[in-house]
């Protein structure tokens, strides 16, 4: 798919944004989009590491807060990966909107995230803001779990699945993009959220097995 074939679908400046970035989407964006993403479905992306399924969010995300005026959370398992993202985020979008990371200090409310548009949390902090009833949350349109296979987790699944239920039992106009590259269920995650699934197995390099003996590696198929 062209990404001027979504041109009528999203907001022009995020279009031209996207268009001076790349011409084409790679497959499980086209996939996501003939999915429902622009029209607001709820999504679990199951795609390979690399191969485009941040962008599918950030599409999510950036169109609903143009369009919406809603605000959009995005939940990330640690607080590195909040900074990285944070980074990223920033630097390409803060021509159109305001981007806050809040991954730390669970006593505080963090008021400042009130003047933000894409907010990137932790699981543990976007349940505490939750706890200190941050007036904005109720603004919230989009939500993006990162790594949603961490659901599974016997340490840190609990904490993601009550985020998950407290968020869909607060929130009355959403959408959910769930994101992850190794979850073994997806079918399963997919039904509780009223989702639709979006599996593909492209990849930007080739993936190879091989065994590494005397500093030589031999590969091999199957």
């Amino acid at each position: 798919m062209h990404v001027k074939d979504i041109k009528e679908n999203i907001p022009k400046e995020l279009f031209d944004l996207f268009y001076k970035r790349f011409s084409e989407l790679r497959p499980c964006q086209s996939k996501a989009i003939s999915a429902g993403l622009l029209e607001g479905k709820n999504l679990v992306v199951c795609t390979p590491t690399a191969s485009g399924k941040t962008l599918v969010a950030e599409l999510a995300c950036i169109k609903n807060i143009l369009e919406k005026k809603k605000k959009a959370i995005y939940v990330v398992p640690l607080k590195a990966l909040g900074t990285e993202k944070f980074k990223d985020f920033n630097e390409r979008y803060s021509s159109l909107i305001s981007v806050g990371v809040s991954t730390g200090d669970y006593d505080s409310a963090d008021s400042f995230l009130s003047e933000k548009d894409l907010i990137i949390v932790t699981a543990e902090k976007m349940d505490s803001l939750i706890r200190h009833r941050a007036s904005w949350i109720k603004n919230i349109g989009t939500i993006v779990i990162d790594e949603a296979h961490l659901i599974n987790d016997a340490s840190r699944g609990p904490t993601v699945e009550i985020l998950i239920t407290m968020l869909r039992t607060l929130l009355k106009d959403y959408q959910i993009i769930a994101l992850s590259a190794t979850i073994g269920n997806p079918q399963e995650l997919s039904s509780w959220l009223d989702a639709e699934l979006v599996e593909d197995d492209w990849r930007p390099v080739e993936l190879k097995k091989g065994i590494i003996y005397q500093n030589k590696v031999t590969f091999y198929d199957g």
